[in-house]
């Protein structure tokens, strides 16, 4: 079934079909299609176009395929172009021509599927972030049982300050607390009704596109037709969002596969996150943590996609806007079933505490501290970092403790040699959002705070679509 046979005389070709088919992909949307048409008929009812009776047949068809497709009895039909066509098609065949030959009056494609995109997005994307709040979850109580464990901070990949765990987990969660952040703004911001643009310069017909764009839960309706259905503004920044956050991921990916590492010895994996190797019967490899860390370059090629295809399209809608459907039901998708895999991850992997603090406590990395000790007591900091950094090379070069050289100095001696014992130097971290004790304590009591406030403005977004979307 096509929708314009009145202007097109001869079959579509096959190879033009099937270059130009987006059902395999875009049945995604059926319940923001279903929605909208809802939308769409009552409110060409509220202008007198259809009757009430014919309004209550078109809601009544369009409950019956919603029904087909939540129980699987929907069949698509070989000249199903797109899932709008699909809907539309069997709405009809349902309700008859005579009024099912009706849903689509005042409305066109282009300003269906923006729609219909606006919808998925605004479910979508507070979906993603609420997997995202998961992992958070799982990095705050792991962080909490973590207690006073400290490990090497590092900077350049070489052993720079301990910091607790603790500190190091919550480093993580704060970030993505940014991404939760970003995600509800940009679902704050999509949250406007396409629907009423038409093709691209509105309608003759007296439709109100205040009354659907309620209906639908959105904020409001376009100011500019052109705009509304040649905006994909809202997908390229949901693919920013879930392109950044895919890096967030990648980089605890990393640490975890590095931590993993007989090297370094920090982390075990539950066997349950964890893969063996076809070959070698030894092997326990990290898999879900490459794959995090992989998943990222995915991400960015979404992103970097789309933008080129928006880079040069005139206004208003051209075919090209497509391209847009793929990349983010593909994101959306694999960065659900990664925080999902991270938070399991998370939740089950085992900490080696000693070997962590054994590779803190190396004497080196209290070297700052000494340097601070020594400003404490008047010492300009440029001066006390140059003395301090001459006895770490000289405890290299003699090969001599750090500690003797330290005790034997007249500037800092016993006390300054005191700073330099295990778990020193973290207790001495005490300015806010540091990595000491009394630091991160509070730092965690913040933390647990941004989750609750996160969880109230996500379950505000997610009610605001409840009533609309509730087959979804």
């Amino acid at each position: 079934m096509t929708l314009w046979k009145g202007r097109i005389s001869t079959e579509m070709a096959e190879a033009v079909a099937t270059f130009t088919v987006s059902l395999p992909f875009d049945q995604a949307l059926a319940p923001d299609d279903l929605a909208g048409s809802r939308a769409h008929v009552k409110g060409l009812g509220k202008i007198g176009i259809l009757t009430d009776g014919e309004v209550a047949h078109l809601l009544d068809t369009l409950a019956l395929v919603e029904e087909e497709f939540a129980t699987g009895a929907f069949v698509f039909a070989p000249g199903d172009e797109d899932i709008h066509t699909a809907v539309e098609r069997r709405v009809t065949e349902l309700a008859g021509d005579a009024v099912g030959a009706k849903l689509h009056t005042g409305r066109s494609r282009n300003d269906q599927v923006a729609t219909d995109l606006r919808l998925w997005c605004r479910r979508s994307l507070v979906g993603v972030a609420s997997e995202i709040m998961a992992l958070q979850d799982a990095l705050a109580q792991r962080a909490r049982e973590a207690a006073d464990v400290y490990l090497p901070g590092y900077t350049h990949m070489q052993r720079a300050q301990p910091v607790l765990l603790a500190h190091h987990l919550l480093a993580h969660g704060w970030a993505l607390a940014r991404d939760v952040d970003r995600l509800l703004v940009t679902v704050d911001r999509l949250n406007i009704s396409p629907l009423g643009a038409g093709a691209l310069a509105g309608s003759s017909l007296p439709l109100d596109p205040d009354f659907v764009a309620a209906e639908l839960g959105f904020h409001g309706h376009f100011e500019n037709s052109l705009d509304a259905v040649a905006d994909r503004d809202f997908v390229a920044e949901a693919l920013f969002d879930i392109a950044l956050l895919g890096v967030h991921l990648s980089r605890m990916g990393e640490e975890l596969v590095l931590w993993s590492t007989e090297e370094f010895g920090f982390c075990t994996f539950d066997d349950a996150y964890a893969t063996g190797s076809s070959m070698l019967p030894q092997k326990k490899n990290p898999d879900v943590a490459e794959l995090a860390r992989g998943k990222a370059g995915r991400f960015i090629g979404h992103l970097t996609g789309l933008l080129v295809t928006l880079k040069g399209l005139p206004l208003s809608y051209n075919r090209d806007l497509q391209e847009d459907k793929e990349p983010l039901i593909d994101a959306v998708s694999q960065i659900t079933l990664a925080l999902r895999a991270l938070s399991g991850l998370f939740a089950t992997v085992e900490f080696h505490h000693d070997r962590m603090q054994a590779a803190a406590d190396g004497s080196a990395a209290a070297a700052v501290d000494l340097a601070e000790y020594l400003v404490e007591k008047g010492v300009p900091f440029r001066k006390a970092h140059s003395l301090v950094a001459g006895l770490v090379r000289d405890s290299i070069e003699r090969h001599v403790t750090l500690s003797e050289l330290v005790q034997a100095h007249p500037d800092l001696g016993d006390e300054g040699a005191k700073l330099l014992e295990p778990g020193v130097a973290v207790s001495r971290r005490t300015t806010p959002g540091g990595a000491g004790s009394a630091a991160v304590s509070e730092q965690l009591e913040r933390f647990s705070r941004r989750l609750g406030v996160d969880r109230t403005r996500l379950g505000v977004l997610a009610g605001e679509e409840q009533p609309n979307l509730a087959s979804s």
